[in-house]
């Protein structure tokens, strides 16, 4: 039987507060020492008092603006019960039935397709305690609790289940990632916590309006990490329903190390946790003059730069859209394009340079590092030198990724690092020509095959002479150099 998959994703997002959701602790937790950013009410003594966090309601309001949502006038905040050991109170400040912000969309393109999600809600809660696990001899093995991040201000952006692909999946989780960046409200970084995901995936036989059984996945750390659980989830839920047997609906963790999710728990209903009214806060009134104002703060956002990076600089799209999903790598690339006077000769060109550097070589530095761009050792004013220096002849574009690995060790300017290593490009015709003799000598073989008519030979012969020259000399000579050798040899 053939399936359609049905994927709705809960996305929690830790806020870029000064303080936590309900007291006057500081939420840089990340890296404070164990325990030292607690008080009696994220401790959760008794008699304590929670106080709202304004500027986490605005951040709310103002992710809701940007993904289209509704803000009601009237919120409020309720009890979610559940006896968890790193939940320190025994219930979880949150929202139930009365988010701040609500019907939304989000139009994402995958699959070569594009596709409109649905956004049910965006809604405000506190995060949990951190809970370390040591793993001694049977009797020996407990957990240690961190409460640093216990309170933190946590957003909860909750699609419908408008996705049908792990990949459509991935694309809504990417730009819903990029969005959270421009607006400033998160660091939206998954490595330490503050992007996270779990989905629930369900199938359904092809023309089926009414929803299989659902299984949520959580414990995936990267975007990459949803994507490989989702599409195994989908594989094994399909075997189960091939085989006539029945899917659970349950909580499933995802393995990092084997590449499968596993069982957890059956899957809480609303009603097990048993939601109440928080009665220690009042219904918040948002004054929609107040929502006005937060509208007018929302920033340039990325369908809006990627459409100014087009006109601007004549990027094509595909490399408009990959440096836009990150705000500080469209930061990176206007910065560097901005050290030339726009309508300069071959100012298109130049923009199509810079950006290949950024998306090609920089990044794959950059990620043998798993660092962010704004994280480089080479500034995009360093990166622009290195462009020029290849422009002016001064080095080729092979010497030029030996040069910018360098800079990006060191740190160092690449002009200074061609000088001091020697790395200019040779173009003195007598000295390419002894690399051109010792190639053809050292390579018999590649000589016979050319003669024979095979001219890709000649390619291969240019290869060796950059590699005795280690890449310095110009290549336009070496190729002439060695199709007038070997014409010679003929």
């Amino acid at each position: 039987m053939d399936y359609e998959t049905v994927i709705g994703l809960e996305v929690h997002v830790q806020l870029k507060t000064q303080s936590k959701m309900f007291c006057s602790c500081r939420a840089d937790y990340q890296t404070a020492p164990v325990n030292s950013r607690v008080c009696p009410v994220c401790l959760g003594l008794p008699g304590t008092l929670p106080v709202i966090n304004k500027k986490a309601v605005e951040f709310t309001i103002m992710t809701g603006l940007a993904l289209g949502c509704e803000i009601p006038g009237l919120t409020k905040f309720d009890r979610k019960n559940y006896p968890y050991p790193d939940l320190m109170k025994g219930y979880q400040i949150s929202q139930y039935d009365m988010p701040l912000a609500m019907n939304g969309q989000l139009d994402i393109t995958a699959d070569g397709q594009d596709r409109r999600v649905r956004v049910e809600r965006v809604h405000l809660e506190e995060d949990v305690s951190k809970l370390q696990h040591v793993n001694g001899g049977n009797s020996d093995a407990h957990s240690l609790v961190d409460v640093n991040r216990s309170g933190v201000p946590l957003m909860e952006v909750v699609s419908h289940p408008d996705m049908r692909t792990p990949e459509e999946a991935r694309s809504y989780l990417t730009k819903l990632h990029s969005i959270l960046q421009y607006l400033g409200v998160s660091t939206a970084k998954a490595a330490d916590g503050s992007f996270r995901c779990d989905a629930n995936i369900s199938l359904r036989p092809v023309g089926q309006e009414e929803y299989g059984t659902k299984a949520e996945i959580k414990n995936m750390n990267s975007m990459r990490s949803v994507f490989l659980a989702l599409n195994h989830e989908m594989e094994r839920q399909k075997k189960v329903l091939d085989s006539e047997e029945r899917v659970v609906q349950e909580t499933r963790g995802w393995s990092e190390e084997q590449n499968v999710t596993y069982s957890q728990r059956s899957k809480e209903e609303a009603h097990d946790y048993r939601y109440f009214p928080e009665p220690d806060l009042p219904p918040l009134v948002v004054d929609q003059a107040w929502v006005e104002e937060i509208r007018n703060k929302i920033p340039e956002l990325p369908a809006d730069r990627l459409r100014g990076l087009i006109d601007e600089y004549g990027l094509p799209e595909y490399d408009a859209r990959l440096l836009t999903n990150s705000k500080a790598m469209a930061d990176y690339y206007e910065q560097a394009v901005g050290t030339r006077p726009t309508g300069e000769d071959n100012g298109q060109k130049f923009a199509k340079d810079v950006s290949n550097w950024i998306l090609g070589d920089l990044s794959r530095l950059l990620n043998l590092q798993d660092s962010e761009i704004d994280e480089s050792p080479v500034s995009p004013e360093h990166l622009v030198e290195l462009i020029d220096l290849v422009d002016r002849g001064t080095v080729s574009v092979s010497m030029a990724k030996t040069v910018l690995e360098e800079a990006f060790e060191s740190g160092g300017s690449p002009a200074q690092i061609v000088q001091e290593k020697g790395y200019t490009q040779i173009s003195d015709s007598s000295a390419v020509d002894l690399a051109v003799n010792e190639a053809l000598e050292a390579n018999p073989q590649a000589v016979a095959d050319y003669i024979g008519g095979k001219e890709t030979a000649a390619k291969f012969l240019v290869g060796q002479v950059m590699k005795i020259t280690k890449g310095q000399a110009k290549p336009g000579l070496v190729n002439e150099l060695v199709v007038l050798a070997l014409g010679k040899l003929k």
